[in-house]
């Protein structure tokens, strides 16, 4: 709990983090038996992976115009938002921050305009 803790404090700049913890979050779950099997162990060693080689993210400025990058599957949602900014005398399109959630069961039916 205290890694995926520390980790989820730092999901903005994470791409894809809800999917790459879902089976470590289910371990949290007080129904299922703590079993460190190889899924979550890669898993782990993605996150902890992506938290030491994350992306520079650019502060956004408000009178530029953002990018939205949005994906959306089966298990979760992401996206992106960017925004081309002037860095080191050339344009640069930068990261703001990532947002990425699972799919509740229920709602893996749904066609992907609904989601």
């Amino acid at each position: 709990m205290s890694f995926l803790g520390f980790a989820s404090y730092y999901r903005q700049h994470l791409r894809d983090f809800a999917i790459h913890a879902r089976s470590l979050y289910r371990i949290c779950d007080q129904q299922n038996v703590f079993e460190m099997t190889q899924e979550r162990i890669q898993e782990y060693e993605n996150i902890r992976y992506a938290l030491t080689n994350a992306p520079l993210l650019l502060m956004p400025d408000w009178k530029l115009p953002f990018k939205l990058y949005i994906d959306a599957c089966g298990e979760g949602l992401g996206s992106s938002l960017h925004q081309v900014q002037i860095v080191n005398k050339k344009l640069y399109e930068g990261l703001i921050c990532f947002i990425s959630r699972q799919i509740k069961p229920t709602k893996a039916r749904y066609g992907a305009s609904q989601m």
